[in-house]
Formats: C-alpha cells, sequence, structure tokens
C-alpha cells in the first residue's frame, strides 16, 4: 500500500517538474545552473 502511494506521489512531482521545464523562463535559469556548474567542475579538475 505505502509502495503504491509513493508511485503516484513520485508521478506527480515527476509530471510538474517536466510542465516547469517547459517554460521558456525555467529553460534559461537551467541552462544557466548547468553552464555554471559545467564551469566550476572543468576549473577545479585542473591541477
Amino acid at each position: 500500500m505505502a509502495g503504491m502511494i509513493r508511485k503516484l506521489v513520485m508521478s506527480g512531482v515527476a509530471a510538474k517538474v517536466i510542465s516547469e521545464a517547459r517554460k521558456p523562463q525555467n529553460q534559461a535559469k537551467l541552462k544557466k545552473m548547468l553552464a555554471d556548474f559545467q564551469n566550476k567542475n572543468a576549473g577545479g579538475k585542473r591541477r
């Protein structure tokens, strides 16, 4: 029973994330966050 409720909650969360990711203003934020993350990791690997 708890597993079924957990699956329902997770599918609801996934649907919300996908719907928010489709919005253009959120796409720009995601691209900026990804670029910042990649730049941070690229800088840290050079020793």
